[in-house]
């Protein structure tokens, strides 16, 4: 090696790695404040039976030291953690995610906190999902799951991890439940299209596995049958998920038909779907709704603030996931809890995409 090349290495220097710092504990708090470890244990578990003055020794010792509460150890000599789950079906609606805001709400309240856990309509990522929630030992999960006959939910509340289902009505009394008349919101929306005059309506929507599918299908053959109408007057335009995208296919399907076979209508199993099927059939030259109303379900915030206001049915989102963290939570703390089935009633909200200007 030249001596120029030696000096074109770079230079290393070494240096000592600083010892990571080791967190304070309780018995440095206990020491600091001059209290016993008792003490310190029950400002941390039951404060309300410590005196203001001596709470406030202990508090004032604890940040002076840094103090950090070791959570895991709690979890590990209570045998749960201080964490709901909530395990939706889909992060990148909103619906899901106006749920989410309501289930936090009611955990604050508790002092507890939230995982939120995506299974994407995965039925194999759902079941990794139980399983690493169970093994967290969390005090509760929410779910809204795809199939919620899933011999693994039933399993869970047996090994002592409560479930509460989400968005899902539920006949058998293993779970709480708390969902929407969805039979209901689908007559709701089928019974304005036909009042409006329509004769050929779409509904958009699957994959036929998500159980609110099937039932919002079901609300709308019996609106048509209510009419006197037979259920095969309904057009089916089945999507592979409940997103933008695919409502964007469904309507490239639509207009693809021949001018007097295709739908002047349509309903859709969600807003998204919504949403997609008016971009969609909007870029293509349709006019909505001169050429074609359409209804979505959820009443998302986009709703309302698309080009052409979309009328939806709504869901009280919010509400539904405060109701179920309060049913988890009683069950995961009332040794005389009952399982419940709460059912809310659905909306029409009514705006330009079915009436035009009003």
């Amino acid at each position: 090696m030249s001596v120029d090349d030696a000096e074109a290495l770079p230079e290393r220097t070494r240096r000592r790695r600083t010892p990571k710092p080791h967190a304070a504990g309780v018995k440095a708090v206990a020491a600091a404040a001059g209290v016993s470890l008792g003490t310190v244990s029950n400002v941390l578990n039951r404060p309300e039976v410590v005196s203001p003055l001596t709470r406030a020794k202990v508090e004032a010792a604890m940040a002076s030291l840094g103090f950090v509460r070791n959570e895991s150890a709690r979890q590990l000599r209570a045998g749960s953690s201080r964490i709901l789950a909530y395990l939706m079906l889909d992060a990148g609606n909103p619906f899901f995610t106006d749920v989410a805001k309501g289930v936090e709400e009611a955990a604050q309240a508790a002092g507890l906190s939230v995982f939120l856990c995506t299974s994407s309509e995965d039925a194999d990522r759902e079941a990794a999902y139980l399983d690493l929630l169970e093994q967290q030992r969390v005090q509760g999960i929410l779910i809204t799951p795809i199939d919620q006959n899933s011999s693994r939910l039933r399993k869970l509340p047996s090994r002592g991890t409560p479930v509460v289902v989400v968005d899902r009505a539920l006949d058998e009394g293993q779970h709480c439940s708390v969902a929407v008349n969805d039979v209901l919101g689908g007559e709701l929306a089928i019974s304005h299209l036909l009042e409006l005059g329509h004769q050929r309506i779409a509904y958009v929507g699957g994959p036929n596995t998500i159980g609110q599918v099937v039932d919002r299908r079901e609300g709308a053959r019996r609106a048509l049958k209510s009419a006197g109408r037979p259920a095969a007057d309904l057009i089916e335009l089945t999507t592979g998920a409940l997103t933008v995208a695919e409502g964007r296919g469904a309507g490239q399907r639509l207009a693809g038909l021949p001018a007097d076979r295709r739908p002047t209508a349509a309903f859709c199993a969600n807003d998204l779907l919504a949403l997609g099927l008016l971009q969609q059939c909007v870029s293509l030259g349709l006019r909505v709704p001169e050429d074609l109303a359409i209804v979505g379900y959820d009443d998302i915030e986009f709703a309302e603030a698309a080009a052409v206001p979309l009328t939806s049915v709504r869901q009280p989102r919010q509400l539904l996931g405060r109701t179920a963290a309060e049913l988890l939570l009683d069950e995961s703390s009332n040794p005389d809890h009952e399982h419940q089935r709460v059912t809310f009633t659905p909306e029409l909200v009514v705006r330009t995409s079915t009436r035009g200007t009003l």
